[in-house]
């Protein structure tokens, strides 16, 4: 059994008041970095380059001498076959503890080629037992995902689902395409918006559009937002991006929703990790592109979670899986948070 150990910042997460604030109409920014800069970007090791195009090819993974890991390890983790199946039993047998509420709604909002629609397919494979693509992944630099797509994550054949639903929409930033606004994603999270909405920047959801949710209950409301950015990018995403990021978790706090984030394509950025996901928290590069995600997000590290997608795998292998119910796991505890905070007499979580 392989361990590290670290004590975790305790969360807190201060609120906005910006509930009711009429929010105008603008694009989420773009991931795209500027063309044409002459002072290129940072690689992984501090070293100027040239090319600072998005997508163009996978990085190529850096390792580390021992004398560079971690001193200290950031959080517990165990990696065994028991410790994937206790996590397991945790996501499916979690339940919100809040009578009107069944399933715990989160939205994942992230640029294309984030790594949302991944994350899902692979927690979808986790509980399937075996690796699934049911969240369609796109490959170009424009995102596959056009409207609200709601998956409920599913066991194996017989079981019951679990009350985890993930929520998918387009991407920030789609270049040639366009975002989603500020507006239709504020009104995603208030559940204004039917499931299989097709977002257009020429048609804002409001009160006229099909299937719009006058009168949202708490059931039909967003309970925790989820930031995806990928590793293998930071260093590409525009401040433009920060401040869109920025913008969005502060009008987001106003609604009194918590929020945290997943560093996606660890793989591609420590060749060590890439070959044993165990080493996931001695990797000096990836707690390096942590804090990165942390200043791009305006967020603690502590609200960050490193997790590795299902890509090529045909298998499933226990590591991989036990990172990323760790992540499902730290999901559930802020949605929780969402309904102590909207439900008057909160006893925690329930379980089957």
């Amino acid at each position: 059994m392989q361990k590290a150990t670290v004590t975790e910042q305790k969360p807190s997460l201060g609120g906005f008041n910006f509930d009711g604030l009429l929010t105008p109409k603008f694009h989420v920014g773009s991931a795209q970095p500027s063309n044409g800069s002459s002072a290129g970007v940072k690689d992984a090791l501090g070293r100027v380059t040239k090319d600072n195009t998005i997508g163009q090819r996978k990085p190529k993974p850096v390792t580390f001498p021992v004398s560079l890991r971690w001193e200290s390890r950031r959080r517990e983790m165990e990696w065994t076959e028991e410790r994937r199946t206790s996590l397991m039993k945790t996501v499916s047998s979690y339940r919100p503890m809040c009578e009107e509420v069944t399933q715990a709604r989160v939205l994942l909002l992230g640029p294309v080629s984030s790594g949302k629609s991944s994350f899902i397919s692979s927690v979808q494979s986790v509980f399937n037992g075996r690796v699934t693509n049911r969240a369609m992944v796109g490959s170009s630099s424009t995102s596959f995902t056009k409207k609200l797509q709601s998956f409920n994550i599913r066991g194996q054949k017989g079981e019951d689902p679990t009350a985890l639903v993930l929520c998918d929409i387009m991407g920030l930033g789609d270049g040639e395409m366009t975002g989603p606004t500020l507006h239709d994603i504020l009104s995603i999270i208030k559940g204004h918006v039917p499931e299989g909405h097709k977002f257009s920047p020429d048609e804002p959801v409001r009160s006229e559009t099909l299937g719009y949710v006058k009168r949202p209950s708490l059931k039909d409301k967003i309970h925790c937002v989820v930031f995806v950015v990928a590793a293998s990018q930071i260093l590409n995403y525009t401040k433009g991006l920060s401040t869109t990021f920025q913008q969005l978790r502060e009008h987001i706090s106003g609604l009194g929703v918590h929020q945290v984030a997943l560093l996606t394509h660890i793989d591609q950025i420590c060749s060590e990790t890439d070959e044993d996901v165990t080493k996931v928290y001695e990797s000096c590069i990836i707690q390096d592109m942590m804090r990165k995600a942390g200043t791009l997000l305006g967020m603690s590290t502590s609200y960050i979670v490193p997790v590795k997608n299902y890509s090529a795998e045909l298998d499933l292998d226990v590591n991989t899986d036990v990172l990323l119910l760790s992540a499902v796991d730290h999901i559930l505890q802020y949605a929780d948070m969402y309904f102590q905070d909207n439900t008057p007499q909160y006893a925690g979580p329930k379980t089957d």
